[in-house]
């Protein structure tokens, strides 16, 4: 498939098979009817889903895509004779790693120096080199590693990355067949492709779908505004997994086809979405909270009684000291 092209339901559906057979992978469960627990924050009238992709074995959505990725590398990628480049923030790299350790494979991990320790510590143990830089450098430092030989994996704007991503929308679709608005989280814009192409491609037009941004970080947001997929020179958010310097060209064409529009929240609105969260007794990451922050502060540009909301919390790769320095009460 060339690069330009949008996804079809027959790779969707042949991509999630291939997801479903890899043990890097669990389907998630999905919460019925929780407006019960939290009462105080989302009108009782409407009729809220969550979707845990927090607990996925790699602790977020990015294994759906990732396991996809690897099934289409080369030859020579797979064999060893080309070493693997990519780029993260964290939890990317750590799915990515995880299959560069279960295929036995060099691989390199670019990340930002502002990365958490943490995450760096972990795609280490799994035998991937992390190399730090500068965020407005990342770009640069990725093209100069695929100058000299490697193998580049995108880690957002990838037509095998999305198709896996796609198996999420599908999930939902069986256990909630007949949404009336989803909201999933967007940093570089590629599990919302594959969401959003899932359920389009399903036939759900009436189904309403929301991107969600930081407000510090607006790359589709503002892709959306100039009809072209752009890059912000400076980003910065409490949520680093949403904060891509760039969206993708290829997420951005899929967005634009099967996305109705994306929504920015205030680093604090996410922080108080986070700790909500955490209070009824869910450990999400501020990046995994952005979609359900747009539900707690009321973003969704819908009249949202008696509706169904899915809401994809997207990632719990958050430790306790973390947390502890977010959630104040």
């Amino acid at each position: 498939m060339a690069s330009e092209e949008l996804v079809t339901l027959e790779r969707l559906q042949a991509a999630r098979k291939v997801v479903q057979q890899n043990p890097l992978f669990v389907r998630t469960p999905m919460l019925c009817h929780m407006q019960e627990h939290f009462r105080s924050m989302i009108n009782p009238s409407t009729d809220v889903y969550l979707k845990l992709e927090n607990t996925q074995i790699t602790g977020s959505f990015k294994s759906r895509g990732v396991v996809n990725q690897f099934a289409n590398i080369p030859d020579d990628v797979r064999s060893g004779e080309k070493m693997i480049v990519t780029c993260s923030a964290g939890n990317y790299g750590k799915s990515f790693s995880c299959m560069t350790k279960q295929l036995g494979l060099k691989a390199l991990v670019v990340m930002p120096e502002t990365a958490p320790v943490n995450r760096k510590q972990i795609i280490e143990s799994n035998g991937a080199t992390v190399e730090l830089t500068p965020t407005s450098n990342i770009q640069a430092t990725v093209e100069r590693h695929v100058k000299d030989g490697m193998h580049l994996l995108h880690s957002y704007d990838d037509v095998h990355l999305i198709a896996g991503h796609g198996s999420l929308g599908l999930e939902i679709l069986e256990d909630v067949p007949d949404p009336d608005i989803v909201l999933v989280c967007c940093g570089g814009g590629g599990v919302l492709s594959g969401v959003a192409a899932a359920i389009r491609l399903s036939g759900h037009t009436a189904c309403k779908i929301y991107g969600v941004e930081p407000e510090g970080a607006p790359t589709m947001y503002e892709s959306f505004k100039a009809g072209n997929a752009v890059a912000i020179p400076t980003v910065k958010s409490i949520a680093a997994g949403l904060a891509p310097p760039s969206a993708g060209k290829l997420t951005y064409k899929h967005c634009k086809s099967f996305v109705d529009n994306i929504i920015l929240v205030t680093d604090e609105e996410i922080i108080k979405a986070t700790s909500a969260l955490y209070h009824a007794g869910f450990v999400v990451e501020p990046s995994g909270a952005a979609a359900f922050a747009a539900l707690l502060a009321r973003k969704i540009p819908d009249d949202i009684t008696q509706k169904k909301v899915v809401v994809v919390l997207t990632g719990g790769n958050v430790t306790p000291q973390e947390l502890c320095n977010l959630i104040k009460d």
